[in-house]
């Protein structure tokens, strides 16, 4: 269900080849003000929006992944989690989300988001390596 979005545009901007070390560059720039949304049923309950937490983003170059976290206060729990959008300048990832683990069908376990402190945090791994080549 995990959906990647953006990637045709930055392939899309270089002229050769895109090695993974100069794709892993062209994504930290586009991640370095991302942000993530946590919606309810719809697009139209946003529950919190997680903002990238200063200095998480890195770039793991013997694993070819990129590492981040975002954190914010929740702003509604009157519906449980069900997706997610980690939105940079252009690129994105999209999914189904859980508070619960291990629920079938879903990408992003949600495992620190306490509607009781109303307070999310949120890792995220982006692995290069299994990124869509277009």
């Amino acid at each position: 269900m995990r959906e990647i979005h953006g990637l045709k545009q930055l392939y899309d901007s270089q002229q050769n080849a895109l090695p993974i070390d100069k794709l892993a560059e062209l994504l930290m720039d586009d991640l370095a003000n991302c942000h993530c949304v946590i919606y309810g049923e719809n697009q139209q309950q946003i529950l919190a929006k997680l903002d990238l937490v200063p200095d998480s983003l890195f770039y793991e170059r013997f694993d070819k992944r990129i590492d981040l976290s975002v954190a914010g206060q929740i702003t509604s729990n009157e519906h449980p989690p069900l997706t997610y959008c980690l939105q940079g300048k252009n690129f994105s990832i999209s999914g189904r989300c859980s508070v619960l683990p291990q629920v079938c069908g879903v990408d992003l376990y949600l495992s620190h988001y306490d509607e009781n402190d109303g307070f999310a945090r949120q890792n995220f791994s982006v692995p290069l390596k299994k990124l869509p080549k277009e």
